[in-house]
């Protein structure tokens, strides 16, 4: 019996009115009529079944421009006052190839069609009136092969994991996804009032012996700065470990190109799940943190104490971009576990199994070492 599923019946009237609201966009091959792809290797089209290939159709004044922040959310705020309504979480398109009708889950925007592996896009999704668009695109630099050779890197270097795990891998089919992201940009006024502590020694006595005992002075400190942030990302999609994410970073964003549905034929794409605004939320928690940094490093000495920041935001900008992973859910005994690769520079994030018979053997290891070191001090 054939694997492949029955083409659905045909859909109901309201299905029918649905589907004609979010139709699919293909790429047709010049030369046999089959679907493009985003190649690789050559960063253009490539058609799998004759080899053809095409230049991406970018506009020569074309560029990955800053938007105003502030504009952007009185835009929003004006739109959900008039009852503009937000993206339905399932849209139905047709297959151009076969017909069957292929449903778009939540933010979901391009996948292949179960039935005949056709690419599909929604069209206009990412242009959509209620969402905000979509600035650059990071084509995938890293090819799925490099992805596998990296990930077998990875593996061997887990130091508690299974030696079966290690020898065998993590065994699944990556698949390319280009996942959304907000980038931030803000001129930031920072005034702050804390303390500098430096240390110095004193001799104490203790029973027949005399020690030098740590101690710290206290100096008033306070001043001003600017700094400048720049591109401060934040995914914006939703259902990965958020410290995997952040842990993919850095991204080469100069690498970015204007918008351009043709660099996501062949690649799963998802727009944003959170909202520009909680973004910038996130944004500032990243900026507020490296903000304490500075201070710290500003008050200088040995240890600090920050009693007050005091930060003015000003020239927010944002960009809504899309970064391509290679994607990966394998499944380890009864668990499953999940695999990131930054698609841009190869760095792989992700879950893995444990052998706590490894971990039990060195807490034991590192217990017998200390005794050992602790019997020798005893000696001298």
């Amino acid at each position: 019996m054939s694997d492949v599923p029955p083409l659905p019946p045909v859909e109901s009237e309201d299905v029918s009115r649905e589907a004609k609201q979010a139709e699919s966009r293909v790429f047709p091959c010049d030369g046999c009529g089959a679907d493009f792809e985003f190649a690789i290797d050559v960063q253009r089209l490539e058609c799998p079944f004759c080899g053809h290939v095409k230049a991406l159709e970018i506009a020569e004044d074309a560029r990955v421009e800053e938007q105003d922040l502030r504009d952007a959310l009185d835009e929003q705020a004006t739109r959900r006052s008039s009852g503009s309504q937000a993206m339905s979480d399932v849209k139905q398109v047709a297959c151009v190839d076969c017909g069957a009708q292929v449903q778009f889950h939540g933010t979901l925007t391009s996948k292949e069609c179960p039935y005949c592996a056709t690419p599909i896009q929604l069209e206009g999704i990412h242009d959509a009136e209620d969402r905000i668009k979509v600035d650059g695109v990071l084509p995938f630099q890293v090819e799925r092969s490099k992805a596998q050779s990296n990930l077998k890197l990875w593996v061997q270097s887990r130091w508690f994991a299974p030696n079966e795990f290690k020898q065998r891998g993590a065994q699944g089919r990556f698949s390319g996804v280009y996942m959304p992201y907000w980038t931030y940009d803000a001129l930031t006024m920072n005034d702050y009032v804390g303390e500098r502590g430096e240390h110095y020694y004193v001799s104490v006595r203790r029973g027949d012996k005399t020690v030098q005992e740590r101690r710290t002075r206290w100096y008033p400190a306070s001043g001003s700065f600017r700094r400048f942030f720049d591109d401060v990302l934040v995914a914006a999609g939703r259902g990965l470990s958020s410290k995997r994410v952040r842990s993919l970073e850095p991204w080469p964003l100069d690498r970015c190109l204007p918008f351009n549905q043709q660099v996501l034929a062949g690649y799963l794409a998802r727009t944003y799940d959170v909202p520009l605004r909680a973004g910038l939320e996130q944004a500032e928690q990243r900026i507020g943190a490296a903000i304490y940094s500075d201070v710290c490093s500003r008050i200088g000495g040995d240890v600090q104490r920050v009693h007050s920041i005091q930060t003015e935001y000003g020239a927010l900008t944002y960009k809504h971009l899309l970064l391509p992973v290679w994607l990966m859910a394998y499944k380890y005994g009864k668990k499953r576990f999940q695999v990131l690769v930054n698609a841009a520079t190869g760095e792989v994030q992700g879950e893995r199994p444990y052998s706590w018979i490894k971990i039990l053997l060195f807490v034991v290891s590192m217990v017998a070492i200390v005794v050992v070191i602790v019997a020798i001090a005893a000696n001298l």
